[in-house]
């Protein structure tokens, strides 16, 4: 919410009046303190996932444009060829490399699919994936993509991500959704706290039209931030799901608790009919020889009479002794992801529902997807690029805040506002020292792109606080020695 705040607060600030001695066992000082060194420092990394993010969202848009010829069958028919008939179209216009994911074409959709190509190693998880009209067989166009995004989705997912920087890139992102959450809670609990005696829904919810300045700018940065908190918490708690650090303890901790996504067995024994092949992320030269796509319209079969209908992908098996996998791939709500694993002869051999997942694999599911635009449609789209809209906007008033507190008077000018007044750590009361300890340590391990720079931040202020008050100690004059001594 609040990125940079008014530091004049009369509540949370420290003075030389009694208004700091009412906020002397408080949090409120640290917070705000904390609250505008992080909006300062961490709010350009934050902007950045914020324009980036608005980008991503208009994905489907220009998915549909750049790739029509691709993605859009431009007639469809009444009645679709058979899936292998399709496939041995996608084969003739790629002759070499091994089958990989084969995606149903339906309605205007045309259908995907995957090979290896000797250029695409195993690392890249890249595909060569072959568009086919389900309706004739014509073969409508070839691109190369990640995990069935196209290149231009796949351009600006890593631009979000990492901006095209790798792991060191991948920081960026971590560091900003680590502390989005904070710094909306922080911005939520400021603002409630200014309002004190005085708090109904209109001063809390709307900006303050008459003000002028500062007021203005600050009523205006706050009341938008109480507006997007909401979501910008569900962003910041689903960008952390997949981020490197955070993610991969989030990924532990659900092991830990049973709540990960289940997937079907695809063992088949022995006895199992001998058929080979790759996953997606198999690619390049590492992959098993090609799949004879023969079964795969009895395979398709099995799961439809199974109960998977709508958009699906199909999977062929890994290797001899393993079964295909067909599961369903819509994620508009309500979302439809089950999954079967069928034999060559159209018996379904395992099955996973939705339904069945843990609940925090569904909500895990969820928040990827919403996080994507995927789960509501259009609308998600639509109010991911409202929320990037309004948060590079908070912090534009923000700074723009900052800015305005500058000292003007020609003896004390400078470029920005002065920050809350040091030392505010030591206005905690002991309950909050003796919690707050272990909770940052449990934080920096959880997070550690928010908890270790929490902890660089309080000892820094700490020392700092320190040293400062050290020079400022006044000299004890000191008695000449007696004559003759």
């Amino acid at each position: 919410m609040a990125i940079i705040p008014d530091v004049s607060d009369p509540v949370a600030a420290a003075g030389p009046t009694g208004r700091r001695t009412r906020s002397a066992r408080s949090l409120g000082p640290l917070l705000l303190r904390l609250h505008f060194y992080a909006g300062v420092l961490v709010a350009p990394f934050i902007l950045v996932a914020a324009a980036t993010g608005f980008l991503f969202t208009l994905v489907p848009t220009l998915d549909k444009i750049v790739y029509s010829t691709e993605l859009v069958v431009g007639s469809p028919g009444t009645t679709t060829l058979p899936v292998v008939q399709q496939v041995a179209a996608a084969r003739a216009a790629h002759p070499g490399g091994a089958l990989t994911g084969i995606r149903v074409g339906e309605g205007d959709a045309t259908t995907q699919v995957d090979f290896t190509s000797p250029e695409l190693t195993p690392e890249s998880e890249l595909a060569h994936t072959v568009y086919v009209d389900p309706y004739t067989g014509k073969v409508t166009g070839q691109l190369t993509t990640w995990w069935t995004a196209t290149p231009l989705h796949t351009w600006l997912d890593t631009f979000h991500r990492d901006l095209h920087l790798g792991r060191t890139g991948e920081l960026y992102s971590e560091l900003a959704a680590s502390w989005l959450w904070v710094l909306a809670l922080g911005g939520v609990i400021l603002w409630w706290r200014r309002q004190r005696g005085n708090r109904t829904a209109r001063r809390l919810l709307t900006p303050e039209l008459s003000a002028k300045g500062v007021r203005r700018s600050r009523s205006w940065h706050a009341a938008t931030g109480i507006w997007l908190t909401a979501g910008l918490l569900v962003l910041s708690a689903t960008g952390l799901t997949w981020s490197g650090y955070a993610g991969a303890n989030f990924d532990a901790a659900l092991d830990a608790v049973k709540g990960s996504r289940p997937y079907v067995t695809t063992d088949l024994g022995a006895a199992a009919p001998a058929e080979s092949g790759g996953h997606h992320s198999e690619g390049g030269s590492a992959a098993p020889a090609a799949v004879d796509p023969a079964a795969v319209d009895t395979v398709l079969t099995g799961a439809r009479n199974a109960g998977i209908d709508g958009p699906a992908q199909i999977t062929p098996p890994a290797d001899d002794v393993s079964a295909w996998t067909v599961t369903e791939t819509d994620n508009v709500w309500p979302v439809r992801l089950d999954s079967v694993a069928v034999d060559a002869s159209g018996k379904v051999t395992d099955q996973v529902a939705f339904t069945d997942w843990p609940f925090l694999a569904k909500l895990s599911s969820w928040g990827i997807q919403a996080h994507m635009g995927l789960l509501f449609g259009p609308f998600n789209q639509i109010l991911l690029a409202a929320l990037a809209i309004g948060l590079i906007t908070v912090i534009f008033w923000g700074y723009r805040m900052w800015w305005q507190r500058r000292p003007t008077r020609t003896d004390r000018r400078a470029l920005a506002g002065a920050a809350p007044a040091r030392g505010a750590w030591q206005q905690l009361p002991a309950w909050a020292i003796v919690a707050g300890v272990p909770v940052v340590f449990a934080i920096a391990w959880a997070l550690p792109l928010l908890g270790i720079p929490l902890l660089a931040f309080l000892v820094l202020d700490l020392i700092t606080g320190a040293v400062r008050k050290g020079r400022n100690r006044p000299e004890v004059p000191v008695s000449p020695a007696p004559a003759g001594s």
